[in-house]
């Protein structure tokens, strides 16, 4: 088992106000200041949990490098006052950069659902018909 630093669960923490942020941002119509201060928030997290040079080096990669522009573009936009077209910019930059992810948490999913008590527990929330 790896231990778990203080760093990395103080990114933890970061990152999920950021995503608790941009979340509430997205609910009170794209509300830019909230939004710019979870994506900030959010990528100080991934800093504090892989580290500054594995950060730098995942978004400038040479494959990835024009997902990561429209992600950082995305986020610049937002920052600037423009949520709406950065939130877009930044969604298709975030899907780029992680759509080599996708199948492995889609799998995650999958095994999850899996599981015996999961299992039983959604077959009997389906296997009821009626309304009673």
């Amino acid at each position: 088992m790896v231990p778990i630093t203080e760093f990395q669960k103080i990114g933890v923490g970061l990152s999920g106000f950021g995503i608790f942020f941009i979340l509430f941002g997205v609910l009170l119509y794209f509300d830019s200041v909230l939004l710019a201060f979870g994506n900030i928030l959010f990528l100080a997290g991934l800093a504090f949990i892989i580290g500054l040079r594995r950060t730098a080096h995942f978004f400038f990669q040479r494959q990835k490098l024009r997902a990561s522009s429209f992600f950082l573009g995305g986020v610049a936009l937002v920052v600037l006052r423009w949520p709406r077209i950065g939130m877009l910019v930044e969604s298709y930059g975030f899907v780029l950069l992680f759509k080599s992810f996708f199948p492995v948490a889609f799998g995650f999913l999958g095994t999850v659902f899996n599981m015996p008590f999961l299992s039983t527990l959604f077959n009997f929330s389906g296997s009821s018909s009626s309304m009673v």
